[in-house]
């Protein structure tokens, strides 16, 4: 059984053999980028007529469009401190500002968390004076806690 990292994997190496980006891949299936992204890496499962146009499209065969299908186990890192330098970064970001985005969430919303289920996520390019810039947009769905 091919599993969904395996087909992750597959994905990339087509990708690369193909010379497709993912925003060719995100229109093809006419899915959100972001998305589609994830979901090829194996972070969602796919619709069966997504699956068999992204393996068509990605000359994979039904193994993978099964494993594109599958329901994933969400949680993509190996490690507990990732050392591959963008995620790194990421980390890195929530070690120094994750207290504080929590404490405007908090703040500004009452006692809640931000959803990353109802979510959305962008990646975009910014030229700036001082070197081009990562925006990078989490789009969460609040969620009040309810106790009792």
């Amino acid at each position: 059984m091919t599993t969904k990292q395996d087909a992750g994997q597959a994905v990339l190496d087509a990708k690369t053999r193909l010379g497709l980006t993912w925003a060719q891949l995100a229109e093809a299936l006419d899915a959100p980028l972001a998305w589609t992204t994830s979901a090829l890496l194996g972070q969602h499962p796919i619709g069966k007529s997504r699956a068999e146009k992204a393996a068509q499209i990605l000359e994979l065969g039904p193994a993978e469009v099964a494993a594109f299908e599958a329901q994933p186990t969400r949680g993509a890192l190996d490690d507990v401190v990732p050392t591959d330098p963008t995620i790194y970064r990421f980390y890195e970001v929530l070690q120094v500002y994750g207290p504080t985005i929590k404490e405007l969430i908090h703040e500004k919303f009452g006692d809640g968390i931000m959803s990353a289920i109802n979510f959305k996520i962008d990646v975009d390019r910014r030229e700036d004076p001082g070197g081009e810039r990562v925006v990078v947009t989490l789009d969460g769905k609040y969620l009040k806690y309810q106790w009792g």
